[in-house]
């Protein structure tokens, strides 16, 4: 894998990207919840996705374990595992690079054409998931507040969605210090959702958001 794009990149970004090995290394330290379909994670500069993939890869992984008996079950929690991804990233075309290698990964393991509803649906769930901005603003590139959806699988084939703002989340571990200002500020506060009123959705409402693009 190489290890960076190029020079102009590294100067003007500080662009390198973690060897594979590494990553696998990494991975290992928090080897159980790389295995556990609903765990999330973040990955705050996440370049073309090279974290992002091995985790996917793991999560379907454990989805074949689990489901691997039932194909209803086995879409709906490999989308779950696709849900549970974030990434940030300041370069558009990482940002893209990152969604795509995703999505083909879903893909084959589903063994899915870019018509299928599954497909357009995990279309449209990472790019809500995966945000072209500044993790240190915490602003995505147009200068808006980055927010992302929490998915959760209410089970035959509903999921539900709540927004969240990035700002608000990464507050909420300084307000909690003992003796803060904030420290009167309670769970309740710091994680109220930014919309409250989606209804729970099955994989073709979801399909149904995804741009003409995901065909």
């Amino acid at each position: 894998m190489t290890l960076v794009k190029s020079k102009q990149r590294v100067a003007d970004h500080g662009e390198v990207f973690t060897p594979a090995w590494m990553i696998e290394a990494m991975l290992d330290l928090v080897k159980d919840e790389t295995e556990r379909i609903d765990s999330r994670f973040l990955e705050s500069a996440c370049g073309s996705g090279n974290y992002l993939v091995q985790i996917v890869r793991r999560k379907l992984a454990a989805v074949e374990l689990k489901y691997g008996q039932s194909d209803f079950e086995r879409r709906h929690y490999a989308l779950l595992a696709m849900m549970c991804l974030y990434g940030i990233e300041l370069l558009p075309d990482n940002i893209a690079e990152c969604r795509a290698h995703l999505l083909r990964i879903f893909a084959e393991y589903l063994k899915l054409d870019q018509s299928d509803d599954l497909y357009r649906a995990a279309f449209y769930v990472l790019s809500q998931n995966l945000i072209h901005g500044d993790a240190l603003t915490m602003r995505t590139h147009d200068a808006l507040p980055i927010t992302f959806a929490e998915w959760g699988y209410l089970g035959k084939g509903k999921f539900q969605r709540r927004d969240f703002r990035l700002d608000n989340l990464i507050g909420s571990s300084v307000f909690s210090s003992e003796g803060s200002l904030f420290d009167h500020a309670g769970k309740d506060d710091i994680f109220t959702p930014t919309k409250l009123t989606y209804l729970p959705m099955t994989v073709s409402e979801l399909a149904a958001l995804a741009p003409e693009a995901a065909t």
